[in-house]
């Protein structure tokens, strides 16, 4: 662990616990989506005023059992009968694994109904056992649908999309085929999974269905641009990333199965599925983060196997991804030159099933022999750059000190009043946020408000109260940035804020932590000798 510390100063606290950022790029202008109504807020952890401890899996169990409802326990949820189904809907389950539709997960105590889709927080729930509201599920249904505008251009996009082996010329469909990788991707692979091609963007074209319909709720455009001499592909999602869920590959898998391989690439499932017969999906943001609104939706398998690149980021996402769904039914291909991305090793014509069955478990007994740790320790080996962590693209003197981003770190940065601690460290957070490292800011000395102003204002690299008109231009692209701001201001308690970190990292796949600045979080009236106490106690 690597601290700068100088008493006397404030300090800033920057926790290093590692992500992807897409950006709304790569459509035609007249394919662009229209820009939505206009947000004010990012995304927020509330403020709590006193500590509140999150409900746990044994407190959801006895709350269950004191109001008689018959419960399964699951991996990561328990399964419970739902209350928000109507009559209709009664009537199609009639035996009693599809009853248990209602999902709720043990670390949040979020509910989600696999029926209706009916979704809300524990309180939700409690509120409608409890007869403190009318148990229609229109109260609790999330906003699934998109949002007019994008729904229009979501339809519109589809339509003018065809399959790749209906494009009219050959040599085009040869070359788009080129640009992806799909040479080896047949046909009856494309149309199982609906895919199409869009011949203005260049673009594939992968479909997000809603659950048990054909109803299209969303679309993720995949381009290929040219970099030198290889292929750069640009994703675009369709809601915004931050609302696009779709875990692609859904509409395939049947109640039946056991097993199943995650990817972060649509193109990789493509692969997977045609060379092996598995059921594969796709995280809809690849290794950035793994939202816990997906987990039900991954219940039924006993096994998982995550495959999600070929890099030490890739590797260090399935690891945390694993610990999310349970590690123990979890196993991981690890990156290697034998193990490349699937859609690599159907093109080089490697055996897939024999990296599948390589795969590592997740999960081990505490303790491990060499034997075990030997094939990760050739992978630092291999890969220094990658084990020096994310590097900064606008501080090489950092990268030259500290070497890059690595989790589970703790850096220090101090210095007197006025010196620009907290410009500079909103800058180097963004530097990193912007290579896909998820962020998560506490500001106890600023407003929210501010220091967003300030980070908007380094990210469009210019002043912006002097060119408003781009204003919905760069806050579009500054949402789509994987950061989160706590809404904590002033002296706060330590347990608090340590709790409210500890929901980020699950909801969120937080990898960094910045705290600005410890002393207004404990407190400036405290004495000197107590703050020193405090801080050593923080650290």
């Amino acid at each position: 662990m690597g601290v700068l510390f100088r008493t006397g100063y404030p300090l800033r606290i920057l926790l290093s616990l590692c992500g992807e950022w897409m950006g709304r790029r790569g459509l035609p202008r007249s394919l662009v989506p229209g820009s939505p109504p206009r947000r004010y807020r990012k995304e927020s952890l509330p403020a709590l005023e006193v500590p509140v401890l999150p409900v746990t899996a044994t407190e959801i169990r006895q709350y269950l059992r004191a109001h008689g409802i018959p419960f399964q326990d699951g991996h990561t949820c328990l399964r419970a009968p739902s209350p928000f189904l109507r009559d209709s809907q009664l009537k199609d389950q009639t035996d009693a694994p599809t009853s248990f539709s209602l999902f709720i997960n043990k670390t949040t105590g979020r509910f989600l109904c696999m029926t209706s889709l009916a979704e809300g927080n524990w309180e939700d729930f409690q509120a409608s056992v409890e007869g403190r509201r009318d148990g229609d599920s229109e109260g609790f249904l999330p906003s699934e649908a998109p949002e007019a505008e994008d729904s229009e251009e979501i339809r519109r996009i589809w339509d003018r999309a065809v399959p790749l082996w209906e494009l009219p010329e050959l040599e085009e469909a040869q070359l788009a085929r080129m640009m992806f990788g799909l040479t080896k991707v047949t046909d009856d692979t494309l149309k199982r999974f609906s895919v199409r091609y869009l011949r203005s963007a260049r673009s594939l074209i992968f479909p997000w269905f809603s659950p048990g319909s054909l109803g299209l709720r969303g679309l993720k455009l995949l381009e290929a641009e040219g970099q030198g001499d290889g292929v750069h592909l640009v994703e675009t999602t369709i809601p915004r990333p931050g609302a696009y869920h779709n875990l692609f590959g859904l509409p395939l898998i049947s109640r039946r199965d056991v097993e199943v391989v995650l990817t972060s690439r649509e193109l990789d499932s493509l692969a997977l599925n045609q060379s092996t017969g598995l059921p594969t999906l796709t995280l809809p943001r690849g290794t950035t983060c793994l939202p816990p609104a997906l987990l039900p939706y991954l219940e039924q398998f006993r096994r998982i196997v995550l495959w999600l690149g070929d890099d030490l980021r890739s590797w260090e996402a399935a690891k945390l991804f694993a610990r999310k769904l349970n590690p123990k039914r979890c196993s991981l291909v690890r990156p290697g030159d034998q193990h490349p991305r699937p859609l690599e090793a159907l093109n080089q014509g490697l055996n897939i099933s024999r990296i599948l069955r390589s795969a590592l478990p997740a999960w081990h007994k505490s303790i491990v022999s060499f034997r075990q740790l030997r094939e990760e320790v050739l992978g630092e080996l291999s890969n220094v750059e990658q084990v020096a962590g994310v590097r900064w693209s606008r501080f090489p003197d950092l990268n030259r000190l500290l070497k890059g981003h690595r989790k589970g770190e703790l850096t220090v940065f101090t210095g007197p009043t006025g010196s620009g601690k907290t410009t500079f460290i909103s800058e180097y957070a963004l530097d990193l946020c912007t290579q896909g490292v998820n962020t998560l800011w506490g500001s106890f000395e600023i407003s929210n408000v501010r220091l967003a102003r300030i980070m908007l204002t380094q990210f469009a690299v210019g002043r912006l109260e002097e060119q408003l008109e781009k204003y919905d231009e760069w806050a579009d692209r500054f949402e789509d940035l994987p950061l989160y701001f706590m809404t904590f201001h002033g002296q706060q308690s330590i347990r608090t804020v340590i709790d409210t970190m500890q929901h980020a990292v699950y909801v969120y796949d937080i990898c960094h932590v910045v705290i600005d600045n410890l002393q207004f979080m404990m407190g400036l009236e405290q004495l000197s000798t107590d703050r020193q106490a405090r801080k050593r106690t923080m650290f």
